[in-house]
């Protein structure tokens, strides 16, 4: 039987509820990865640092899309609950064609300030290479202009779980990441186009994702969410993106915590630093992403179940998925240690001092791994409950100031191995700041309160 967000959800119900999110999410995060696998295999050491030097810039546009849908699907969601139909169709039409327009005007945008910014950045160390400068220019200047898919992506990934089609979500992420693999083994090893194949190939994986929602939504009214003929409503859609803002603003602290940590590496490790923070990065996207898909899948559940004031429900679902994230932390730390030396070998293997840089960050960057989890999916259980302050508030002392903060203080104090530390401290302040601000909040959402 289908599964509904009024259902009471068992553990079992959440597992299949939400696999599909947390598989769309990996799905996802391997565009990334592959490029990185392809580039840094069939192009070379110099290519793969560009990418990864630029790669933040890029990542700014993206958080819109995300903003749009957490922020977006929190709304329509707790409208759905509420049994305001009508407007949650209105909304999430008007979401949609504001994404795209707004991802067109930024693309464009960005793609004029792609050099200025690399030439700043690269200019701190003295061992950055003309290739590197160059290749990462070229890189974010193509991918740049396919970030209006990117977001729309986004965006549909989360109305897909509202919609109750979670499953359909994933099936169109592995369209899009088979699309995206094909590509890069064709353009990069086959006809050695390098960065140039990685950013085609980037770019029409997300084509993909995005036409295949879009003509699914267009032709089925029969959902609970649906395409009408738009009535343009200021508010909500503001209301929209201060809501989603957190996850805005997570993704927006997390490339400036790129662009520090990026200053920090050329200082004490040159270009390899770069070269080893992107592969770490790579394998954090892969793990960042069953929290971020977990989040997603639940936030719907959430939304509903406070626009229909079912407390009872809340709390089950608070408490079933602080246990998950405990029990998927343990998972990661301990996979993350066990393999950290192999996802090394597999993008920086060929060179030996690298590799041994890349295999030390790495022993140090998991212990993160056991606390990042319960700030992200707390983020999100806020932007749920339609608090985007509070949820602003963990995202933001998350990455902008704790992580920001602690990659220029600790490595005056341990050296080059105070930039790894610096992810696995931000992360238990956080986890603390977080569960504090979700016992004061108790008092206004009771989600800890079981009513009979």
């Amino acid at each position: 039987m289908a599964i509904t967000l009024s259902d009471h959800f068992t553990y079992k119900k959440i597992f299949k509820f939400s696999i599909s999110s947390i598989l769309m999410m990996i799905f996802t995060s391997l565009y990334g990865i592959v490029d990185g696998f392809f580039i840094s295999n069939y192009a070379g050491l110099d290519e793969y640092a560009g990418v990864n030097l630029i790669m933040p810039v890029i990542m700014i546009i993206g958080g819109i899309g995300f903003m749009f849908g957490t922020g977006g699907s929190a709304l329509v969601g707790k409208l759905l609950g509420q049994k305001e139909n009508d407007k949650a169709n209105n909304l999430f039409t008007n979401i949609i064609i504001i994404t795209f327009i707004i991802g067109i005007i930024i693309s464009v945008s960005v793609f004029f300030l792609i050099e200025p910014i690399t030439i700043k950045m690269a200019s701190i160390s003295p061992t950055s290479t003309n290739t590197m400068i160059e290749k990462a220019i070229e890189y974010g200047r193509i991918l740049s202009l396919g970030q209006v898919f990117f977001m729309s992506q986004c965006v549909f990934q989360n109305f897909l779980v509202v919609a109750e089609k979670p499953k359909l979500g994933f099936i169109f992420t592995i369209a899009a990441g088979l699309t995206n693999m094909f590509l890069d083994f064709l353009l990069i090893k086959v006809f050695q186009l390098n960065v140039l194949g990685a950013s085609i190939a980037t770019i029409m994986g997300y084509i993909v994702g995005t036409i295949g929602p879009f003509i699914y939504f267009i032709s089925n009214k029969n959902l609970n969410i649906h395409f009408v003929k738009p009535r343009f409503e200021l508010k909500p859609i503001l209301k929209c993106c201060y809501n989603g803002l957190s996850e805005f603003i997570n993704n927006i602290s997390s490339c400036i915590v790129g662009f520090v940590i990026n200053i920090q590496l050329l200082k004490y490790f040159g270009q390899n630093g770069i070269s080893a923070y992107g592969t770490i990065m790579y394998v954090s996207f892969l793990f960042f992403a069953v929290f971020i898909g977990y989040s997603i899948a639940i936030a719907p559940i959430i939304s509903y179940n406070y626009g229909a004031n079912n407390k009872n429900e809340l709390n089950s679902i608070l408490k079933k998925s602080l246990i998950i994230i405990i029990i998927c932390s343990l998972i990661m730390f301990i996979l993350s240690e066990t393999l950290g030396i192999e996802f090394a070998k597999a993008y920086v293997g060929k060179d030996i001092e690298l590799l041994k840089i890349t295999t030390k960050a790495f022993h140090i960057f998991s212990f993160g791994f056991l606390f990042c989890g319960f700030s992200i999916f707390l983020s999100a259980f806020f932007t749920a409950l339609n608090n985007g302050l509070i949820s602003s508030i963990i995202s933001i002392l998350r990455t902008l100031v704790l992580e920001v903060s602690l990659i220029m203080i600790l490595p005056l104090i341990f050296d080059g191995d105070g930039i790894w530390l610096s992810s696995p401290f931000a992360n238990v302040l956080s986890m603390i700041i977080s569960f504090i601000l979700l016992i004061i909040y108790n008092k206004k959402y009771h989600y800890f309160i079981n009513k009979k």
